[in-house]
């Protein structure tokens, strides 16, 4: 049953309001909600204690909108899933966000849930951050002492701790953009729609090759393997991304990658799942997703 529930509500309407309410005070625990999905969770006492106070940041206009800004793709914190799926600059630069928007939730969620929100929470099975990993994402932070951007790779330190100081917001996501990158997204769970995943799968990699070579012959690089709901937080397998760089995208490749990865990787049993068949799928997947680029 969920517990009694009623925490004095604050909300800025601007960033400079918003930091100076979540300096520590004698108010006790203090939580930025943006969609308020996750706080939904929070108030059963399944992850913790709920807040004794909220701030809620929808008004802050300063964390929305989707940009390009040179050579990267900018999105505010309080971007929802539903944002990512019908912005045409997501389509255009990278499509595979709308599809990990379109897991996540039903309607209602992903018109009220954030990236920022999904990055903040921390959970090892959030849908977006493999894809982050992968796109070597920075994550802006800011607070009174001014802004600072954090690699998505150094982001979560731990089990649904990030970098993020108690006094500082998620302000946005830069994502890199290289013409020559191809992502790649997976998702396991129970059913097709409205799942809580079992394995999250995110692939990226740009080519290498000569002129006339088809895709299939060109040697990866910059390879980034990224995996959700197999470890304490969301993950780079570095060792498997090692074994792809430099390679073509052959069978033998695809089962090299596919061992080393089952290897590489320690999920545990829980409620979704087993660490079995969390590592098998994990494995699976990506022998899947190199042999549609390999075409054997």
């Amino acid at each position: 049953m969920p517990r009694p529930f009623e925490p004095a509500v604050d909300c800025p309407t601007s960033l400079a309001e918003a930091y100076s309410l979540l300096e520590p005070s004698a108010d006790g625990r203090v939580r930025p909600i943006a969609g308020g999905t996750d706080l939904m969770v929070q108030i059963t006492g399944e992850l913790g204690e709920p807040p004794e106070r909220v701030v809620d940041l929808w008004r802050l206009d300063e964390l929305r909108g989707i940009r390009e800004d040179g050579d990267a793709l900018v999105l505010g914190a309080l971007t929802t899933y539903t944002e990512l799926r019908r912005s045409p600059l997501i389509a255009r630069h990278l499509p595979v966000l709308a599809e990990v928007a379109a897991t996540i939730g039903a309607a209602q969620i992903q018109n009220r849930g954030t990236l920022g929100g999904n990055i903040a929470n921390a959970s090892p099975a959030g849908d977006t951050l493999p894809l982050l990993l992968a796109a070597d994402a920075e994550i802006v932070l800011g607070g009174p002492r001014g802004e600072r951007s954090v690699p998505a790779s150094e982001f979560f330190p731990a089990y649904r701790r990030t970098a993020r100081a108690d006094d500082e917001l998620v302000l946005r996501v830069r994502i890199p953009l290289r013409a020559d990158r191809q992502v790649r997204f997976r998702k396991v769970g129970t059913r097709r729609a409205q799942a809580i995943s079992k394995v999250v799968v995110a692939l990226s990699w740009s080519t290498d090759g000569g002129v006339g070579s088809t895709a299939s012959a060109r040697s990866w690089t910059h390879v980034r393997l990224a995996l959700g709901s197999v470890a304490p937080t969301p993950i780079r397998a570095l060792k498997t991304e090692a074994a792809l760089e430099g390679a073509i995208p052959t069978r033998e490749v695809g089962d090299l990658a596919a061992a080393t990865l089952e290897d590489e990787i320690q999920p545990i049993d829980d409620v979704r799942s087993t660490a079995d068949y969390r590592r098998a799928v994990a494995g699976r997947v990506l022998h899947r997703l190199i042999r549609d680029e390999g075409e054997w």
